[in-house]
């Protein structure tokens, strides 16, 4: 993997693309013809090279209107299972409640996507503030890195969370803005994550 451009908006690597990586652009080529998302949380460490597992691929997508869920749902059951239940009115009620799905290929368990509807500050600052990831010709969307360091260093707090910030911190040193980082504490803080 190597990281070749790096701006506000948008960051250029060059990485061979693994089996996670194709089952997540595959869920988002979906989900992006039906709103905004943010790849969030773990998975944005392995995407830049982070050598661990994970089971499941995190992701916040800007509220979708009862009928736009509908045809979502309806196209991505081509290719995936939804793990929680299969009534599509059931699972818009789970996402309108703050409650995130699951779902994995046909027939698989795992890897899996959890997807939620950005209803949170925070949640609606990743989709505001979305960084671009462009791999060859493939491009997919992050939260900001500031973002996922302070989040993971000050919320989860877990070994695994902080060695993915860390690995993060490691990856686009020199590129990483301290003031970010500081400012999204402070409003983790403010909004009672901590």
């Amino acid at each position: 993997m190597n990281i070749v451009e790096v701006k506000d908006d948008k960051i250029v690597m060059d990485k061979e693309l693994n089996n996670l990586d194709l089952f997540t652009l595959d869920f988002i080529r979906i989900l992006e013809k039906y709103g905004t998302y943010a790849l969030v949380s773990g998975y944005v460490a392995i995407l830049f090279g982070r050598s661990r597992i994970s089971e499941d691929v995190d992701v916040f997508v800007s509220p979708l209107t009862k009928p736009a869920f509908a045809l979502f749902y309806k196209e991505l059951t081509s290719k995936f299972d939804c793990i929680n239940v299969d009534d599509v009115d059931e699972l818009f009620d789970m996402l309108s409640t703050r409650h995130s799905i699951r779902f994995a290929r046909k027939g698989q368990i795992i890897p899996n996507v959890e997807m939620r509807f950005a209803l949170k500050p925070l949640d609606k600052e990743s989709l505001n503030k979305r960084i671009r990831v462009e791999i060859g010709k493939e491009a997919l969307y992050i939260s900001p890195i500031e973002l996922q360091i302070a989040y993971k260093e000050r919320v989860l707090k877990s070994p695994k969370d902080f060695e993915d910030a860390l690995h993060l911190r490691e990856v686009f040193k020199g590129h990483l803005d301290s003031e970010k980082i500081k400012y999204y504490e402070r409003v983790l803080k403010l909004h009672g994550y901590q």
